[in-house]
């Protein structure tokens, strides 16, 4: 394969405290492609704590007909930052690529092949030996569940973030401008033609993974609230449930005072069956007001993501 076929490749990096690895990455980017494809490399700076922007920054002036740098004027997270990349790439294929090294660019060029090969919309890596902290190993994997039921995942597709994505998916994707996206999802309610390939995944050299429970718990919202409406289904069904349980502890009771007037009034059934109740009536509710929440958020025009400097060869 070589660069008289013009396939055109986009790499979207979001870059979020990686000053550290981030050249490093992207010299080997250049050095793997280079002669194969046509290349065009999109930094995000998702407004990062250290020396980023700086580093991000010259690497374009260095590269100023290769790479785009995306600068976000407030961190909007790893989904967002990747939105607003696939938003300015012009490639017949995109690779979405951490900033921390953990996944060589010769793997990224082997996603592509597959791709380009078995004519794929999307091809998603997975790994025989995942390098992440414990509690991101176990976070993904919960999450690899939720996706099964919630998005009618295939229960053998692993969701990466490392990951190669046609234009004409690209194309749908970007459509989607309401403030919380989840990519995976995106994909997944748009085209079921994905494949997957082992990949290797390596040592992190430097610094430490940016996903806090925190973030996860609201990536994990943004699948349930954005993607389906099966957590009002479970609420409406967990409701009825319990006015069941409900009905048959009244049934009982009236059975009990007529067996035996003098039965004393159970004090504390009633005020566990309360306090149940009264648990999963503020759960429906609390689930409600997340949608409707959200549907404030879209109407109300809160932004996906708010891009405060573009450098680009038109800048040149």
């Amino acid at each position: 394969m070589n660069k008289s076929n013009q396939i055109k490749v986009s790499i979207v990096i979001p870059v979020y405290n990686g000053s550290l690895t981030i050249k490093k990455l992207l010299t080997a980017c250049l050095n793997t492609f280079k002669e194969i494809y046509v290349l065009e490399i999109v930094l995000v700076n998702d407004c990062s704590d250290d020396n980023s922007y700086e580093v991000c920054l010259s690497l374009q002036e260095q590269y100023p007909s290769t790479i785009t740098f995306l600068s976000l004027a407030k961190n909007f997270g790893e989904h967002n930052a990747v939105m607003a990349g696939l938003n300015h790439t012009t490639g017949d294929y995109v690779v979405t690529l951490d900033d921390d090294g953990q996944n060589p660019p010769q793997e990224a060029l082997r996603l592509i092949n597959h791709a380009v090969q078995e004519k794929l919309d999307v091809v998603y890596s997975y790994y025989p030996q995942k390098r992440h902290h414990l509690a991101r190993n176990i976070c993904s994997w919960i999450n690899g569940r939720i996706a099964n039921m919630m998005l009618k995942k295939p229960a053998n597709l692993y969701l990466s973030s490392f990951r190669s994505i046609s234009k004409f998916i690209v194309n749908e994707i970007i459509k989607y401008d309401l403030p919380y996206p989840y990519v995976d999802g995106l994909i997944l309610r748009t085209t079921s033609n994905i494949g997957s390939i082992e990949t290797m995944h390596s040592p992190r050299t430097s610094g430490k993974s940016g996903y806090t429970i925190r973030k996860l718990l609201r990536l994990w919202l943004n699948m349930f609230t954005n993607f389906s409406i099966l957590p009002l289904r479970v609420a409406s069904i967990t409701g009825f449930l319990f006015a069941i349980v409900g009905i048959l502890v009244g049934c009982f009771t009236l059975y009990e005072r007529t067996l035996n007037p003098n039965l004393p009034i159970g004090w504390a059934t009633i005020a566990v069956l309360c306090s149940i109740l009264g648990g999963v009536q503020l759960m429906a509710l609390g689930m409600v007001g997340e949608y409707l929440g959200r549907l404030f958020m879209g109407i109300n025009g809160q932004p996906q993501f708010v891009i405060n400097k573009i450098h680009k060869i038109s800048e040149v």
